[in-house]
């Protein structure tokens, strides 16, 4: 089995580093799974003094009111090195041995956040100290109780400070050591009323005694010492401080230690609990419960931190994985987007995403409406026909039909089809440039590098560009067709079909330039162009789909790859130039994730073996 001070000095470096990742707070958090010892006491109750008692030095700012503003996080650490030395978290890379900087640095931290005055905050000050004089242990030093406001404190002040302390010791893992002067009346202590609130049973509260050698002479403290004042489920411990004299004069602590256990091991009252009385017992008494917690809340911390393990790992894929530095795995991971992107741009084309059913859209209702309102009806008028047919006759009127006359109405009809023509290209165009705009937004993989989707917007649009160029070639190329040469079985087809309510005995030469003529061959060419229109409204999709967005689905970055592919390390990584927003997340992230594993392995290999 492990060791107590292996499982708890395990517990305390990794509450260290939770505290410097920032994962020490909220529920859920590995910090808040991990047991603590929070100090609680009403003003003046003796907690700067028991708390230095435990560490063996002084460090505390001392003073009238209210000293402790802020909560201190004070984690212990056992060496076998023979230097004490501590350490901020907001000052990692400085190392304090004189402990009287400790002090004014605690002083300095507390009133840069709170100012000079005398509000408190709940920002914590985080404090470790490596000594071989220590027990491992994490405590956590609140604000004392008080009653009143006073000085420039505002009123609210009484119940802020309750609240605070209130917020660490509600916890279930918090360990509750409840501070009381000797000299009171435990029933007016404000620590035990605060801990029968919170812990009802006393099943995490410790009760500590201090000032015991202040007591009126001829009274002393073995009621509550023994539990008959006040019940805890664990043993009451009495403290006797440092007097304001030995503090004067800078008595050594460790000799302090020496002069307390002197105390209780001549004192008549308490002679016969002096084996159990002081602050190194208390000390070895809040460590053996800290390790019989730890232990057995063992698997419900290995449940935790696999459940969060398994919650980073999948926001570590979310967000995607760090890339190697060789050219070879920024290529790959270049050609992975750009995979990713291609697939859900096609996902739109045919269905699986919505967009694609615009482009039919396109063929279905806007190529028919712009077909339906091209000016034929003018164009085919009677006066229009007249005056086409004879231009074209010239000086010599035509003599059986007028074949340049129907060829320049043809071709002139025709070309009306050019503008519906463009105009779908363009359109299926412009859907196609909002579906890649959607597929990068949806490209999970893309969204952190910027870079690379500018990058790849701008290959996909210019491709696009290009299929747009040859597919306004094939259709206006599909309407040209229709003008360089006609279906002759048409027209033929109309010379044996007698003109309704003509006279047969007539000659058309006659009637060359008469209404009903030119009726005939108005009619003649509006049949012929709406066959072509019939014709063109199938082609026209067929050939925007053959050079539009069959390309697209095809070919869409195959100019692009060819590219990259030609790229050399240098430029490959600016494309894979990360959000920096997002790459402190992954990095936080990555780093919580080795954290947990960590603590997974050690705290497996150092409490079951």
């Amino acid at each position: 089995m492990a060791t107590m001070e292996s499982l708890i000095g395990l517990v305390n470096r990794i509450q260290r580093a939770c505290t410097v990742l920032g994962d020490h707070g909220g529920e859920g958090s590995l910090w808040e799974a991990l047991p603590s010892v929070a100090v609680v006491g009403g003003q003046s109750s003796g907690k700067s003094s028991v708390l230095e008692s435990v560490v063996g030095r002084d460090f505390l700012p001392r003073g009238s009111g209210i000293v402790t503003r802020r909560p201190l996080v004070l984690q212990l650490h056992k060496t076998d090195a023979g230097t004490e030395y501590a350490e901020f978290l907001h000052a990692p890379r400085k190392k304090f041995s004189d402990f009287a900087a400790v002090r004014k640095e605690i002083q300095d931290e507390t009133d840069r956040i709170t100012g000079k005055s005398k509000q408190i905050s709940n920002v914590p000050i985080h404090l470790s100290i490596y000594s071989p004089n220590v027990v491992n242990l994490t405590l956590i030093d609140l604000p004392g109780l008080t009653k009143v406001a006073v000085e420039d404190q505002p009123e609210s002040i009484v119940q802020d400070i309750e609240n605070m302390v209130q917020s660490y010791v509600e916890k279930p893992n918090c360990i509750i050591l409840a501070i009381s002067p000797a000299n009171q009346d435990i029933a007016t202590s404000d620590a035990i009323k605060l801990g029968r609130e919170v812990d009802p049973a006393g099943e995490r509260t410790f009760g500590v005694l201090t000032k015991l050698d202040l007591m009126d002479k001829g009274t002393n403290a073995l009621d509550v010492l023994e539990g008959r004042s006040y019940r805890l489920q664990h043993p009451w411990v009495g403290i006797v401080n440092r007097s304001q004299a030995d503090i004067n004069k800078n008595v050594d602590m460790i000799a302090a230690r020496r002069k307390e256990q002197e105390y209780f091991a001549t004192s008549p009252d308490y002679g016969h609990l002096a084996h159990k009385m002081g602050s190194e017992y208390l000390a070895k008494l809040l460590s053996q419960h800290l390790e019989s917690v730890i232990r057995s809340r063992i698997p419900s911390i290995i449940a935790l931190i696999n459940k969060t393990i398994s919650e980073l790992d999948a926001e570590l894929d979310r967000l995607g994985r760090p890339i190697g530095v060789d050219s070879g795995a920024q290529l790959y991971t270049i050609l992975e987007m750009c995979r990713a992107f291609d697939r859900i741009f096609k996902e739109h084309l045919d269905g699986g995403r919505p967009g694609g059913d615009r482009i039919y859209g396109v063929f279905d209702n806007q190529l028919p409406a712009a077909l339906k309102k091209l000016p034929f009806d003018r164009h085919l008028s009677l006066h229009n026909v007249r005056k086409v047919i004879s231009e074209a006759d010239g000086y010599q009127p035509h003599l059986i039909a007028p074949e340049q006359g129907y060829r320049r109405l043809i071709d002139s009809s025709l070309g009306y089809f050019k503008g519906p023509a463009e105009a779908s290209v363009d359109a299926v165009h412009f859907v196609l440039k909002d579906l890649v705009r959607k597929s990068i937004g949806e490209t999970e993989e893309l969204k952190r590098f910027p870079t690379l989707q500018a990058d790849i917007s701008a290959a996909a649009n210019e491709a696009l560009e290009r299929f747009r160029d040859d597919s306004r070639k094939t259709v206006l190329r599909l309407v040209d067709m229709e003008t360089s040469y006609l279906t002759v079985e048409f027209f033929r087809k109309l010379s044996h079909e007698p003109e309704k309510g003509s006279n047969p005995t007539s000659t058309p030469a006659t009637d060359r330039y008469g209404d009903n003529h030119l009726r005939k061959i108005g009619s003649n060419v509006s049949a012929y162009v709406g066959m072509v229109c019939d014709m063109l409204k199938n082609t026209i999709p067929k050939a925007i789909v053959h050079s539009q967005v069959r390309e697209a689905k095809r070919s869409l970055l195959n100019h692009f790859y060819a590219q990259v592919g030609s790229r050399e390390r240098k430029q490959l990584g600016a494309m894979l130039d990360e959000d920096p927003t997002l790459m402190e997340k992954r990095d936080a992230i990555a780093k919580r994730l080795q954290l947990y594993t960590s603590a997974r392995d050690e705290i497996d290999s150092v409490a079951w073996k």
